[in-house]
């Protein structure tokens, strides 16, 4: 098979501030493996759990430019191979992610169906994004809730707190957004900005205001307090940035409710399905998340939505220039279509 790969820069319509800083823009790949004049589609999108701003997009093009010449000897169809060579080579798995979906695109186009129907799954069970609203002042905050309700059907708000300014501007936010969005139901997701005394007092507050769950209250190294956590918050905590793999669930399976899936930290589709068979095996509910993605990547977890809890698949809705169309909004919901294989094609311009 033939591996070929392009950067491309996608710029945020409105800029997201979260506990670790703001993002306007990313600059991702697109990979391509051909054969049998088949063409399967993937997306890296590189990100940084520790500061954003500070991605590796050189080091997954210098990946791809490293592994390329090693996958030519495979089929497309030899995905278990693929992977123990990757995962070998220290491949990062935003590389691994772009080219285990580029796989699963190829095979959904080799048998001619949409993947998800590849797999057997049922569409209908695909339950509403949420729209994500960014660290901002409560007029600000106010004004990304109308600016997405004209773009969509809202059903679901994910606010992101852990304001450098403290919990009293966090509480003073999702106030502010209460007011404006008064029947939409809303989850928080602090990205490890508390500490574990803010936590605890964060927590009854939102309780009491109605909030579904809280999402990483603590940071990424501080997973020996979320047990103390788990005996005492009263709302559902689900963890992000703590957990990669599906080799981290069974140490956090009793700490917390459920996990936040993305694409890029699993590694591709194949390490999605293991997380999401292992968390609900461990009685964990499952979110899907994303970072700078496009409609490629999150077209691709569309695809695998009828597995989970929850979706929070907004981020290609956010940009000005995405180069793909993919799932389609439907009420609130991002449903896959019926094209083969992932279901994306190229924006004509």
């Amino acid at each position: 098979m033939q591996v070929d790969f392009q950067p491309f820069t996608i710029h945020k319509r409105f800029p997201l501030t979260i506990s670790r800083g703001t993002t306007a823009e990313n600059t991702n790949i697109w990979v391509r493996i051909q054969a049998e004049e088949i063409e399967g589609w993937g997306e890296a999108s590189p990100f940084s759990i520790v500061q954003e701003g500070k991605k590796d997009t050189d080091k997954v093009i210098q990946e791809l430019a490293q592994i390329t010449p090693h996958l030519a000897k495979y089929h497309p169809l030899e995905r278990q191979q693929i992977e123990e060579l990757l995962l070998h080579n220290n491949i990062s798995s935003v590389t691994r992610a772009a080219i285990d979906m580029a796989l699963y695109d190829w095979l959904g186009k080799r048998a001619d169906l949409p993947l998800w129907r590849l797999l057997g799954l049922d569409k209908s069970a695909i339950v509403p994004i949420s729209v994500t609203v960014g660290i901002n002042t409560p007029e600000g905050a106010k004004k990304r809730v109308r600016d997405w309700m004209e773009l969509m059907d809202v059903k679901l708000i994910k606010i992101k707190l852990g304001s450098p300014k403290g919990i009293a501007a966090d509480k003073e936010m999702l106030l502010a957004i209460k007011e404006e969005a008064s029947n939409i139901p809303l989850m928080v997701d602090a990205n490890g900005g508390w500490s574990l005394d803010n936590a605890l007092k964060m927590s009854e507050w939102l309780a009491q205001q109605g909030v579904i769950y809280i999402e990483q209250p603590l940071a990424v190294g501080q997973e020996k307090d979320l047990f103390l956590l788990y005996q005492r918050l009263p709302l559902p905590i689900f963890v992000d940035e703590s957990c990669f793999s599906s080799l981290d669930i069974p140490r956090l399976a009793s700490c917390v409710h459920g996990i936040n899936i993305k694409m890029m930290k699993a590694g591709g589709i194949s390490e999605v399905l293991r997380m999401i068979h292992i968390a609900k095996g461990c009685g964990l509910q499952v979110m899907f998340g994303c970072y700078s993605d496009s409609s490629l990547s999150n077209t691709a977890m569309s695809v695998l939505s009828p597995l989970v809890d929850y979706l929070d698949l907004d981020s290609h809705l956010n940009l000005i220039d995405d180069p793909f169309i993919g799932a389609k909004l439907e009420e609130g919901k991002l449903l896959p279509n019926d094209l083969p294989g992932l279901g994306v094609t190229q924006k004509i311009s």
